[in-house]
Formats: structure tokens, C-alpha cells, sequence
């Protein structure tokens, strides 16, 4: 099955997307800083440094996911609770960033981000934790009646 090596590509992917998101806001935050932009009277200095704490906290967040995705394809095991609840937050993430980039970036962004949403989808849908199946309760008798010693 392809479901390994398809979760450590969404890792790299990820840990690549982390790396530019974290580039690009110091960037808007150093282009803030040296312009003194401001908005509706909003310190400069401030603009920038959220600029940057964004992009740090965004690019943790998907360094954070790009290790689960990579431990899960390492180990070939389905993730606990934690880390499913936080493959999903990215996979939904990614969706609504792909509908807002149509409009603002164009196509290729847009195209970008639905195979970075399909992997995680596929990853979710691949690593689904095994119920057990449950044991007949009269002990394996036909029809109901107890067993004969």
C-alpha cells in the first residue's frame, strides 16, 4: 500500500511550506518596519512584529503536523486523538486557504493547496484505527441454548 510513502511526501511538503511562510512574513514584516506602514493608526513597529509572531506561529503549527505526518509514516500506525484532531485543523487550513487564494493569488496557489488538502485527506482516510470486533456473548452455541458437558 502507498499509504507510507505518501505521508512522509505530505511531511516534506509540509515542512516546506513551513519554511516559506515563515520567509514570507519576515519579509512583509521587514517591508512593514523599513516603510513605516501603519493601518488606521496602528504603531509600525507593531504591524511588524505581528507579521513575524504570525509567521512563527504558523510555521510551527505546520512543522507540528509535518512531524505527525512524518511519525506516521515511519511507524505505519494510525495517530492518537491529539494528532488526528490536528491533521484535520490543518487539512481545513488548507481548504479555506485554498478557496481565499482563487480570488487573490490565482490558480497555481489554489492547485497547490487542494494537493497539499487531498494528501492530508488521503493520510486521515489511510491511518483509520481498527476496531475489534466484538465476541458473541453465549459462548459460540447454536440457537441460543447452552452448551451440553
Amino acid at each position: 500500500m502507498l499509504r507510507r510513502p505518501i505521508a512522509i511526501v505530505a511531511a516534506l511538503i509540509l515542512f516546506a511550506e513551513a519554511c516559506a511562510v515563515v520567509l514570507i512574513n519576515w519579509v512583509l514584516g521587514e517591508l512593514a518596519d523599513s516603510q513605516h506602514m501603519s493601518m488606521a493608526g496602528i504603531d509600525p513597529h507593531a504591524i511588524s512584529t505581528g507579521a513575524w509572531v504570525a509567521g512563527a506561529l504558523f510555521g510551527i503549527f505546520l512543522a507540528v503536523c509535518g512531524i505527525v505526518l512524518l511519525l506516521m509514516g515511519i511507524r505505519d500506525r494510525a495517530p492518537g486523538r491529539v494528532a488526528r484532531i490536528t491533521l484535520i485543523a490543518c487539512a481545513v487550513v488548507h481548504g479555506v486557504l485554498g478557496a481565499l487564494t482563487v480570488g487573490l493569488v490565482g490558480w497555481p496557489a489554489f492547485g497547490y493547496l487542494m494537493v497539499v488538502l487531498a494528501l492530508l485527506v488521503h493520510v486521515l482516510l489511510a491511518y483509520v484505527k481498527e476496531r475489534p470486533e466484538p465476541e458473541p456473548e453465549d459462548g459460540g452455541a447454536a440457537g441460543g441454548a447452552p452448551a451440553a458437558a
